[in-house]
This record gives C-alpha cells, sequence and structure tokens, in this order.
C-alpha cells in the first residue's frame, strides 16, 4: 500500500491511499465478477499470478441487483461448465412459456407457435439474479479475487496523457453541507493496469468516459426503459414453479412502449414486473402507478389475492440495443455488460450478454498483460463484439424497438415479429432502423396532456410508492451530501414545472422528487435523496438534463433481498 501526492488533494483533505492491481473492476453484477473469475482461471491455467479487485457501491454483493430474470444460460456454460452438478441458487427451469395481450377487463393468449423461436424461454431459468451474483462473488474470492462491497466507486483516474489508471472510491464522512465529519475517511485510490467498468445501467463512471472518449459517435443515442418489480409470497395452489409469463397491452395506451411479466420461481414465490419504455411523451404518466394499477386486471390479481409482498424496487434498462452501443474500449479499459448496453429488448434479457462480455473482456486483458502492456486501448474487444455471440444475438432484434417508437403497439408488434422472423433466416425488410431523439426530449409539454387519474391503492395487491420503498430496505446516511446534484438550481421550478408539470415527481418510482409551496405561495423542488433506490431514471428522462446522478456514500441504497 502506497499514498497519493499531495497535489493530487483537494484542500483541506489528507491523502489517499492507493492499492495496486493489474485489473481493477467496477461493479459485482454478472458482467464484472464474470470477467474476474476468467481472468483468475486463465491465470491459474498458465501459472500466472495476475491481481484482480472488485469494487461494488451496495452493502453486499447483489444488495443493488435488480433483474426479472429469466436467464439464458450460455454465459454460464461458457464459464462454469459445470455449474448444473454443483448447488447453486439457480434451481428452477422453465416449463411453460405463456404470452398474453391484455385489454381492460380480459385477456388473449397468443400461441406459441406465433411467436420467433428466439422468443422461447425453453431451456433457461428462471433465478434471482441477486442470489445469482452472491454465488458468483463466491467463486471469484475462492479463485483469489479481492471483492470490496459498499465501496462506491466515484471518480476516473487518469494519466499525463490522459488514459485511465484506476479509480477513487468516495469519500466517507462528509456532511450535506459538504465540511467533514469526525468519522471522516478519505476515499481510496485503486490503481490498474486495466480499469474494466461494469457499474450497470447509466453508470456514473461509464457517462464520464463515454463524453470524455466519445464513444458514442456515430451511434444512435442510448434508449432505456424503466423496470419495476415485486417478489410476493403467493398462495400454494397458485404457484406454478417455472411458469413464464410475458403481457403487454393493458393498462399502457397504444402509443406508450412497455410490457410485464410474471415469473414462478421455487418456495412459492412469484416476481412481478413491469417496464415502461422511457421514451414515452405523456408528462403525467407515472410508471410506478400504471404498474400498480396492471396487477388489479382480472388475469393478473388473482394470482396475488392471498399472498403477501415480501420485496420492491426499480431500475433502468438499457433498450438502445445493436444501433447504441457505444464504443466498448477507451485507453486503459473497458465498458461491460449494461454499461455498454447489451439488453436484448423483446426477450428481456441481458444476463447472458453480460457475462458474455465480461468473458470476452476478460481473454483480451490477459493477452494484453501477456504482452507487457498496460493502460492502452483494448481494440481487439471492440473489433470483435458484433461478429460474436453478443452481436449475433443483439443483431436479430435491432429493429423491435424503434418500429415500437414509430408504429404504435399494434403495428410496432406485428411488424417487429416479421422482422424477427426475417433476422432468423438471415435478413431484414427494415435493414438498420435509427432511433432518432433522445429519451428526455421524447417528453412533451403538459399543455398537450390531461392529467391521469389513477386509482387509490386498495393496499392487497396495488400500494403506494412510501410503503414499496420501505421493503426495499433503502437507506442511506442522512447527513451526507445529496446525490442527485442539479446543474441549474432554477429549472425544476422554471422549466420543469412551469412547461411538464414537474414530471420527476411521477416517473420517479421512489418518491424522491416534490413541490412544495412556501407559505408566500413560491413552489420550490424538494429532492428526498433518502428515498433514492438507484434507478437512474431522473438521470435519463428530465426533459432538461439537469439532474445528474453521482454515487452516494458506499453501501448506501437499497438492500434487496432474493431479487
Amino acid at each position: 500500500m502506497s499514498e497519493t501526492t499531495a497535489e493530487e488533494n483537494g484542500a483541506g483533505r489528507p491523502e489517499r491511499e492507493s492499492m495496486e492491481f493489474d485489473v481493477v473492476i467496477v461493479g459485482a453484477g454478472p458482467a464484472g465478477l464474470s470477467a474476474a473469475i476468467r481472468i483468475k482461471q486463465r491465470a491459474e491455467e498458465s501459472g500466472d499470478d495476475v491481481s484482480v479487485v472488485v469494487l461494488e457501491k451496495g452493502s453486499e454483493v447483489g444488495a443493488h441487483i435488480l433483474s426479472g430474470a429469466v436467464i439464458d444460460p450460455i454465459g454460464l456454460d461458457v464459464l462454469l461448465p459445470d455449474w448444473r452438478t454443483e448447488e447453486t441458487p439457480i434451481k428452477t427451469a422453465v416449463t411453460a412459456d405463456h404470452f398474453l395481450y391484455l385489454g381492460p377487463s380480459g385477456s388473449i393468449r397468443l400461441p406459441n407457435f406465433a411467436m420467433p423461436g428466439l422468443m422461447s424461454n425453453h431451456g433457461n431459468y428462471v433465478v434471482s439474479l441477486g442470489n445469482v451474483c452472491r454465488w458468483l462473488a463466491e467463486k471469484a474470492e475462492a479463485l483469489g479475487v479481492e471483492v470490496y462491497p459498499g465501496f462506491a466507486a466515484a471518480e476516473v483516474l487518469y494519466d499525463e496523457k490522459g488514459a485511465v489508471i484506476g479509480v477513487a472510491t468516495g469519500d466517507m464522512g462528509v456532511a450535506r453541507e459538504g465540511h467533514q465529519k469526525p468519522e471522516y475517511m478519505r476515499g481510496m485510490a485503486l490503481f490498474g493496469k486495466y480499469v474494466l467498468i461494469a457499474e450497470g445501467v447509466r453508470g456514473s463512471l461509464a457517462k464520464e468516459l463515454i463524453a470524455r472518449f466519445e464513444l458514442d459517435k456515430d451511434r444512435e443515442p442510448p434508449k432505456f426503459g424503466i423496470g419495476l418489480k415485486e417478489l410476493w409470497e403467493v398462495e400454494p395452489e397458485k404457484h406454478r414453479p417455472g411458469l413464464v409469463q410475458h403481457s403487454f397491452g393493458w393498462p399502457l395506451d397504444s402509443r406508450t412502449g412497455g410490457g410485464s411479466f410474471l415469473y414462478h420461481l421455487e418456495d412459492n414465490q412469484v416476481a412481478v414486473g413491469f417496464v415502461v419504455h422511457l421514451n414515452y411523451a405523456n408528462p403525467y404518466l407515472s410508471p410506478f402507478d400504471e404498474f400498480q394499477r396492471y396487477k388489479t386486471h382480472p388475469s393478473i390479481r388473482e394470482t396475488f389475492e392471498g399472498g403477501r409482498r415480501v420485496a420492491y424496487g426499480a431500475r433502468a434498462i438499457t433498450e438502445g440495443g445493436w444501433q447504441s452501443v457505444p464504443k466498448l474500449s477507451f485507453p486503459g479499459g473497458a465498458l461491460l455488460g449494461c454499461a455498454a448496453g447489451f439488453v436484448n429488448v423483446p426477450r428481456i434479457k441481458g444476463t447472458h450478454n453480460a457475462m458474455l462480455s465480461g468473458i470476452a473482456a476478460a481473454e483480451h486483458v490477459l493477452s494484453a498483460l501477456k504482452a507487457g502492456r498496460a493502460n492502452d486501448e483494448l481494440t481487439a474487444f471492440e473489433e470483435e463484439w458484433r461478429d460474436g455471440p453478443i452481436g449475433a444475438d443483439l443483431k436479430k432484434v435491432r429493429n423491435v424497438k424503434p418500429l415500437w417508437s414509430k408504429h404504435g403497439l399494434f403495428g410496432g408488434v406485428l411488424l417487429g415479429g416479421l422482422d424477427m422472423w426475417t433476422n432468423t433466416l438471415g435478413f431484414s425488410l427494415f435493414g438498420t432502423m435509427p432511433h432518432g431523439r433522445p429519451d428526455s426530449a421524447c417528453l412533451e409539454p403538459a399543455a398537450r396532456h390531461k392529467p391521469i387519474a389513477y386509482p387509490k391503492p386498495d393496499g392487497e395487491v396495488s400500494f403506494d410508492k412510501l410503503s414499496s420503498v420501505f421493503i426495499s430496505n433503502t437507506n442511506h446516511e442522512e447527513n451526507q451530501p445529496v446525490h442527485l446534484t442539479l446543474k441549474d438550481a432554477s429549472v425544476p421550478i422554471e422549466i420543469n414545472l412551469a412547461e411538464f408539470d414537474a414530471p420527476e415527481q411521477r416517473y420517479c418510482p421512489a418518491g424522491v422528487y416534490e413541490i412544495v409551496t412556501a407559505p408566500d405561495g413560491s413552489s420550490a423542488l424538494q429532492i428526498n435523496a433518502q428515498n433514492c433506490v438507484h434507478c437512474k431514471t431522473c438521470d435519463i428522462k428530465d426533459p432538461t438534463q439537469n439532474i445528474h446522478w453521482v454515487v452516494p456514500e458506499g453501501g448506501g441504497g437499497p438492500n434487496y433481498p432474493n431479487m
């Protein structure tokens, strides 16, 4: 362990302690852990000593992991070929695969034979992705990877030539006003020959690196959705282990993209989720309330009546796919997994591609280290991904999102399905369609829309935001700087409220943003940062792009069990 020089310190702050590794990985999700495991596997095979550290901002590995999840095991089969012979959290194979169209009071099941083959879930597994990551972390540590939960990577470190040489964790013990509390501790610098960024959707470091190195040059704008999820314990007679059900339609209108899922796990558990594409136009739309309304549908409600809701969470989802994936490599490292945008939108799956990207990046890092290289660009990783399994997976579905955005529910679903069918034969009638505007530019002024009257939660299958946040086990050290920062404090009232009727009050699924009125009649935006579940929706959907999400103190945020 060494110490940084005084020049690296801000005024009044002690010098940073530092540690050096061969590889620094940010994020203990499927991508980051797969990269760490593959590096150590290969190093062990060749007798090399390669040091790897994984930083995780959650209080434990899996605490911030939120996904459906039905996983395609192809990534696991490459990384850990014998996993089926072990005791793992991957227990429930898919036994039935249903697709529903929901109307206001009824539903129609679509025949499976009409669905493109790539949409089939047979051979996949219903899991808690958080528990899968906890298991992968154990595998990594057994191989000698150092995994540090509760340490949020807050800063990218560069050398004099501008190459990435490491990251620094955030300072601990800083008061809301910015002064150092008695328990203050300076963040640590972790230097690496290569730095792999696997911090998930819209990560603050990835956002900085994409802008600094223009990694999105000549790409389509990134596109996103917000995914909301609850975990329930249902009555045994309503539980069907391995049932996977996807639906679209009500309660969303035909111009608003999205869908829903019900996944039956083991032990009478059912995961229910709702996705809203963030290119919606109506500023009065509330994804959280649409989710609660969805559960009241006659075809859905019966599953949950008499059951118990045990967990809630929300997370942004990358939806840009093939057209929007930024350049993966930069001087000193690479982007992996959801930081790169490897989700297959119609399949609602990204774990397999995240793992494959981690494995591929690991191979390129090891080749570079063996050649004596450090802090340069892994150009071969960028050059090869589109011709590999990730590229093949994303290219087949590249037009589904833009077709839905352009033609609405019915036209988009029909044309998207047709395009997936033709892509299985190796061609597309539509070529590669553009996405157009970023999601923040899709919101229309409130004057063009009417407020949506959402029903009051019944407390049986539908609930309010605050009771939902409570069961997400979200917690932040209260007296710390607000991690939801504003570029201009006047914008929320002068523009967002005046033109869009303060949509941040509705697109946030955790009640973070609130317009309060003072005795003199003036309005102000109140930010309840304690409620934040780290979904990143505000950073994406804010129409003025005035909100910038940065990491809070390490360990803060949700603590998801079995999500």
